[in-house]
């Protein structure tokens, strides 16, 4: 029976990297489950087949976690395999990887009741005759993150990788900084609209208030020292697989300067091809 990539099981040794692995694949429009127990699965590769779940992609996480997975599993596999097309993945890595992990997290691994290594040595024994069984068997030993999305993405997506996704949100400080922001800028030392007669009442948006702002020296370096922060960070978020990212510009008020800087920002961003979203949350405050 001929596999795709709709409907993957992924496996492997503890620390091994499946963590990171469902999410990426959530990222990529996944359905993940982790820790499913075995013999729930046939019951939902059923209801995934008949379409009685509006789930077009599927990732399950399974490990030695579950009580009785050596003994289950390579039934319902059998199982499974009757019913849908689908991938067993294994995640395997050395010992001398596992035990730095495990120390690095300082979890202790599921298996060990002396040393992390005994644990990591047990668990590779008795996965033996899961790994033998997987279509793909993946070592992560020598993998970052981002290499380990790579070689998803490159082996089983049969796609580029994910564009970086940019939401731009100017605010005001008095309201609040938005909740979700991974990198904010502070504008409220660039000169204040706010305090000149004819611009107090106008929004950012506004040709005056965008001449006003732009016209200043301060708004001109700043501009310039953001955009060669972008210019190097940009490219390194994309590298490190990272799907979004939310720049926020943050004024007093949110109607001014925080506004006119987040549209200038949104046009440079443009013209380097990402995509864009933005939103001036404070502007009509």
């Amino acid at each position: 029976m001929t596999k795709d990539d709709r409907f993957l099981i992924v496996t492997g040794l503890s620390g091994s990297g499946k963590t990171v692995v469902s999410r990426f694949l959530e990222d990529l429009g996944y359905y993940c489950v982790d820790n499913l127990p075995a013999k729930l699965i046939p019951t939902f590769v059923d209801l995934w087949s008949r379409k009685e779940v509006q789930i077009d992609k599927v990732a399950l996480v399974v490990d030695i976690r579950e009580h009785g997975f050596l003994e289950t599993f390579p039934g319902v596999w059998e199982q499974i395999r009757k019913k849908v097309t689908a991938r067993l993945i294994f995640l395997d890595a050395s010992d001398e990887t596992l035990v730095k992990r495990f120390s690095e997290t300082r979890r202790p691994h599921p298996l060990a009741s002396r040393s992390t290594l005994e644990g990591v040595r047990m668990e590779r024994r008795r996965m033996t005759p899961i790994k033998k069984m997987a279509d793909e068997v993946i070592d992560t030993s020598a993998t970052n993150i981002s290499q380990l999305k790579d070689i998803f993405a490159r082996k089983f997506m049969k796609k580029p990788k994910p564009r970086l996704r940019v939401s731009i949100i100017s605010f005001g400080y008095k309201y609040g900084i938005p909740l979700d922001s991974d990198l904010i800028f502070d504008t409220r030392f660039l000169p204040n609209p706010f305090y000149i007669d004819a611009l107090r009442d106008q929004a950012g948006q506004d040709p005056a208030v965008r001449d006003f702002l732009l016209g200043a020296d301060e708004t001109r370096a700043f501009l310039a020292e953001l955009f060669r922060f972008i210019r190097f960070h940009m490219p390194r978020f994309v590298a490190e697989g990272k799907g979004s990212l939310v720049i926020s510009i943050g004024c007093t008020g949110g109607r001014h300067r925080s506004v006119v800087i987040a549209d200038e920002l949104r046009e440079y961003l443009r013209k380097q091809k990402y995509d864009i979203k933005i939103s001036h949350r404070d502007m009509q405050k």
